[in-house]
C-alpha cells in the first residue's frame, strides 16, 4: 500500500469506507520508515508494536460500528521532549538517553484519547536548542528533499517524518521558530499556535514562556485539523487560555480573503536575505492581492533587535529549567565520583551538549548579580515593546508576511562552527514567540535548486483561523507538489 502523500482527510475516508484497515495503513508506513529512514535519521524511537497493537484495537472499533475519535487512526509522530508513558523520551540528549516517563503529556494523552496512532519519537536538536537538528546527542536528520541539507532544528525530526511520509502529520514544538523553520526547509505547513493554547504539560521546558507546541503537514488543512485535535484549556498548564476556541478551521480558511488587509514589513526584505527567498514570498504577496486582499508595505522596526532579546530571555530560562538535572533524582549520572559536588560536575559536563552548555552559561550569566539589571531585566521590557508594537500593527492588517528563514536550507556541517550564524537563522521567527503570537509557515514555492522556500503568516493572538485563510487561499493558487522523490535515498 503506498502511503505517500495521503491526507487525514484520504485516511478517514479509506477507514471508514473499508478501503483498507488500519492494520494495513500502519503496516505501510511502518515499512517505509523502514526502508528509507536509515537515511533520514527522522526518529529516535520507532514504536512499532504499539503503533500494530494501537492500529487492531481501531480496527475492532470499525468492526463494532463504535464512534471513532477526530484522530482515530491516523499515524501521527511526536518530537521527542514531548513525555509519552513508557516510552522513551530523550529530548535528544545523553542526559535522558534511558529516561521512561510514568505519565503522558497532555498532548499525548489527547491524541491517544482521539485515537491517534503514534509511529514514534521524533529526532531533535538537544533539548530544543539549534536551528539545523544538527545539535542531537544521536544523529543529524537530514532533508527528505536533499539528504545532504539539514532539516531545519529544532524539531528537524517532526519536519523530515511529515515530508518524507513517514507519518500523516507529526507534532513538534516552537520556542524561537522550532516549529517554522524546519517547516519552510522541508517544504510543509508548520503552525506555531498562540501561546497558551496548546498545553505544554509534560513538554520537557527549554523556555518555558515562549514554548509551545503545535503541528506539521502536508497541506493547510492537515495542519488545521491537527491543531483542532490539540488546542484548548488544560488545567494542569497555569498559562493555558481559558478562552473560546475556534473549532471549524476547515469551514473558516475556504471563506476567502477578499478585502482582508495584508501587512509587509519592509525590514524583513532587507540585507541578508537570499534573492530567490524575497523573489518568492513577494510573489506569494502578489497572488493575495489578486485574490482580493489588500497589500501593502509598512514598517516594523524590531527584527534584530529581537533576535538579542530572545536569545537573553530564552537562555535565562534554559539555564533555570536544566538546573533540575543533577545526576542525582533523575537522568544521566557520572559512573564515579568522590563527592556530591563532583557527581553534579561530572554528569553535567558528560550529560549535556556544546549547544546547551553554551546556552547554560549565558543564561546564568544575564541573570547574575551585576548583569541581571544589564541584560535580563532589559530584554523583558523590550519584550512588552514586542508585544505592543505588533498589537498596534493587527489594528491595521489581518496579517503580516515575511520570509520565514532568510537563507535556503543548507549543507550539513556549514553553520557548526560559527553559532552566530546559525542564530541569524532565527531572525524572522523568534519575535512572534516573544510577543506569543500565532505564525503559520508553509511553501511558496522552490529554488532555482529546487529546494523548498517558506512564507510566513503572523497574526494577533486567537487569530489562527484568519492566518488558515490567507494560507489557504494561497496553497490553493500555488497547487505545489510538496512530496519530496526518495529514490536513491535506500
Amino acid at each position: 500500500m503506498d502511503v505517500a502523500g495521503l491526507s487525514i482527510k484520504d485516511i478517514k475516508k479509506g477507514l471508514e469506507t473499508k478501503a483498507f484497515s488500519d492494520e494495513e495503513l500502519v503496516g505501510s508506513y511502518l515499512d517505509r520508515i523502514k526502508k528509507y529512514d536509515h537515511k533520514i535519521k527522522a526518529f529516535i524511537t520507532v514504536c512499532r508494536d504499539e503503533a500494530i497493537s494501537m492500529a487492531q484495537s481501531v480496527d475492532r472499533k470499525i468492526a463494532q460500528g463504535e464512534t471513532l475519535g477526530a484522530m482515530e487512526g491516523i499515524p501521527i509522530g511526536l518530537k521527542d521532549n514531548m513525555c509519552t508513558k513508557g516510552v522513551r523520551t530523550t529530548c535528544g540528549s545523553k542526559m535522558l538517553s534511558d529516561f521512561i516517563p510514568p505519565y503522558d503529556s497532555s498532548v499525548a494523552k489527547k491524541l491517544k484519547e482521539q485515537g491517534a496512532i503514534i509511529m514514534g519519537k521524533l529526532n531533535m536538536d538537544e533539548f530544543a536548542m539549534g536551528s539545523s537538528n544538527e545539535n542531537s546527542a544521536f544523529f543529524a536528520a537530514r532533508n527528505p528533499w536533499d539528504t545532504e541539507r539539514v532539516p531545519g532544528g529544532s524539531s528537524g525530526g517532526s519536519a523530515a517524518a511529515a515530508s518524507a511520509g513517514f507519518a500523516a502529520v507529526t507534532f513538534g514544538s516552537d520556542t524561537g521558530g522550532s516549529i517554522r523553520m524546519p517547516a519552510s526547509f522541508c517544504g510543509l505547513v508548520g503552525v506555531k499556535p498562540t501561546y497558551g493554547a496548546v498545553s505544554r504539560y509534560g513538554l520537557v521546558a527549554f523556555g518555558s514562556s515562549l514554548d509551545q507546541i503545535g503541528p506539521l503537514g502536508r497541506s493547510v488543512e492537515d495542519a488545521a485539523y491537527a491543531l483542532e485535535a490539540i488546542q484548548g484549556f488544560d488545567t494542569k498548564d497555569s498559562t493555558s487560555l481559558k478562552v473560546g476556541y475556534k473549532t471549524d478551521y476547515d469551514g473558516l480558511m475556504r471563506q476567502g480573503i477578499k478585502g482582508m488587509r495584508v501587512g509587509i514589513p519592509k525590514e524583513f526584505f532587507g540585507k541578508g536575505v537570499d534573492r530567490e527567498v524575497r523573489d518568492s514570498v513577494l510573489a506569494s504577496a502578489l497572488i493575495l492581492e489578486k485574490a482580493g486582499a489588500k497589500v501593502e508595505e509598512f514598517s516594523l522596526p524590531i527584527t534584530e533587535t529581537g533576535l538579542s532579546a530572545y536569545y537573553i530571555i530564552s537562555s535565562a530560562e534554559a539555564s533555570s529549567n536544566l538546573g533540575r538535572y543533577d545526576g542525582v533524582r533523575y537522568g544521566y549520572r557520572t559512573e564515579s565520583f568522590k563527592n556530591y559536588e563532583e557527581l553534579v560536575l561530572k554528569s553535567r559536563t558528560e550529560g549535556f551538549g556544546d549547544e546547551v552548555k553554551r546556552r547554560i552559561m549565558l543564561g546564568t550569566y544575564v541573570l547574575s548579580s551585576g548583569y541581571y539589571d544589564a541584560y535580563y531585566k532589559k530584554a523583558m521590557l523590550f519584550r512588552q515593546k514586542v508585544r505592543a508594537l505588533y498589537k498596534s500593527a493587527f489594528e491595521k492588517y489581518d496579517t503580516i508576511i515575511s520570509p520565514t528563514v532568510p537563507v535556503l536550507p543548507f549543507k550539513l556541517g556549514e553553520k557548526t562552527s560559527d553559532p552566530l550564524q546559525m542564530y541569524l537563522a532565527d531572525t524572522f521567527t523568534v519575535n512572534v514567540n516573544i510577543a506569543g503570537i500565532p505564525a503559520i509557515s508553509m511553501p511558496s514555492g522552490f529554488s532555482s535548486t529546487g529546494l523548498p522556500i517558506g512564507v510566513q503568516f503572523m497574526g494577533d493572538h486567537m487569530s489562527e483561523d484568519k492566518l488558515f485563510r490567507f494560507a489557504y487561499a494561497l496553497e490553493k493558487e500555488l497547487k505545489l507538489d510538496m512530496m519530496p522523490s526518495l529514490e536513491g535515498v535506500e
